[in-house]
């Protein structure tokens, strides 16, 4: 027996079960009013059409995905580790989410859908940055004023955009590659 849901926070949970469930094809006013228990009406005291709801339930997924982490990574290594766990949880409660997603699947609503999504990538890099700048085990030799916390943050970020791409689930490869240029103590030459 369904519950009635008066809220639109229910609502998009609802729709992300769904997602879940059937895949996107069911994110749709009906669909989505009989799964809450309410009318089609209901819905759209919410939302105004069904591409707001898809696009809602869009940026409702990658929160979902990448909520932010209750505990401060220590290191670089941990904050990336923490991103592979969260995209292998994508994969496997949205199964198809992340390349149908970049492949413009929003047809209706695709600049919105891209800015939704845009939102959560500079959020990602922005948090790169930031334990970049707080990780104790980096060297005082990585960066400089022409490789900077900033440009490797969007390097990070660019490998797993690679990774959600090809859903490759090992994080060997770019942790070595933290690892190899950031905690080396070796002090540069002198030209």
């Amino acid at each position: 027996m369904n519950i009635s849901v008066t809220s639109k926070e229910e609502i998009l949970k609802i729709s992300r079960q769904l997602v879940q469930q059937q895949g996107w094809s069911a994110v749709n006013i009906r669909s989505v009013a009989s799964a809450c228990g309410v009318s089609v009406g209901s819905i759209y005291n919410y939302f105004e059409s069904k591409s707001q709801l898809v696009t809602a339930t869009v940026e409702s997924v990658w929160c979902d995905i990448f909520h932010s982490p209750q505990e401060v990574f220590q290191n670089t290594q941990e904050c990336i580790q923490w991103l592979y766990q969260r995209i292998k949880y994508g994969k496997d409660q949205y199964p198809g989410f992340f390349t149908l997603h970049s492949m413009g699947f929003l047809q209706q609503d695709t600049a919105t859908g891209r800015e939704k999504m845009q939102q959560t990538w500079t959020h990602i890099q922005q948090s790169l940055c930031s334990v970049l700048y707080k990780d104790p085990n980096i060297s005082p030799y990585a960066f400089d004023e022409q490789f900077t916390r900033e440009k490797f943050a969007d390097l990070l970020f660019s490998l797993l955009l690679s990774v959600l791409l090809r859903g490759d689930d090992d994080p060997t490869v770019v942790l070595e590659l933290v690892r190899r240029t950031l905690y080396n103590n070796i002090r540069p030459t002198s030209d």
